[in-house]
């Protein structure tokens, strides 16, 4: 790298507050601070898109199978009842996967940890809330908090439960989590609020 290239790029770090750009996964353009995800259904992680790439995957006939853009609603539902599907912990978030099938996760300090949901009960879970009729297959998802007496229960996108995941991850501390975590759990939804 010359002198001059090098003083660039010293400049373009300090003008970006000394962080490095995030960079689209798919091509390595950067990538303003909002920005798309794609699902590699292979990996089975979401990955940063620049638009050019996001618009790639806006039809799921495009990725072969590959790539899914991850949608961008957050829908607040109500009725939703946690306890017919057996979320052990008081959070949890469930998926719908391309064949049908739908497994639940809950957040914990060494990831997310899955089962899967009885197909009759989600069923019948779905049949009483139209939004998750619509759930769109490996990237949206049914997020429910009822820790410490929440009553949150969300149709979000699917990189949101990553954020969540890595939240808690982040926060853990001692066998119970600790008091550091649950701020983060709160903040979190209420942040997912905030953009709904």
């Amino acid at each position: 790298m010359t002198a001059g290239a090098l003083q660039r790029a010293i400049r373009r770090a300090h003008d970006r507050g000394g962080r490095p750009a995030e960079r689209c996964d798919l091509c390595g353009e950067d990538l303003p601070g909002a920005h798309a995800h794609v699902l590699d259904e292979q990996g089975d992680r979401p990955l940063c898109a620049c638009r050019a790439c996001a618009l790639l995957f806006e039809r799921d006939a495009a990725s072969h199978g590959h790539y899914r853009l991850v949608p961008d609603r957050r829908i607040r539902l109500t009725g939703v009842p946690a306890a017919d599907l057996g979320v052990p912990v008081g959070l949890a978030f469930f998926v719908r996967r391309p064949d049908g099938t739908v497994a639940a996760h809950y957040p914990s300090p060494a990831g997310a940890t899955r089962w899967d949901v009885d197909p009759e009960v989600w069923a019948g879970v779905t049949a009483a809330c139209e939004p998750l009729r619509s759930m769109r297959p490996a990237v949206e998802a049914l997020l429910i908090s009822t820790v410490r007496g929440a009553d949150e229960q969300w149709l979000v996108p699917i990189d949101e439960c990553y954020r969540l995941v890595a939240a808690i991850r982040g926060a853990w501390e001692g066998l119970s989590g600790g008091q550091r975590v649950w701020g983060e759990i709160e903040r979190f939804f209420q942040e997912l609020a905030a953009r709904s």
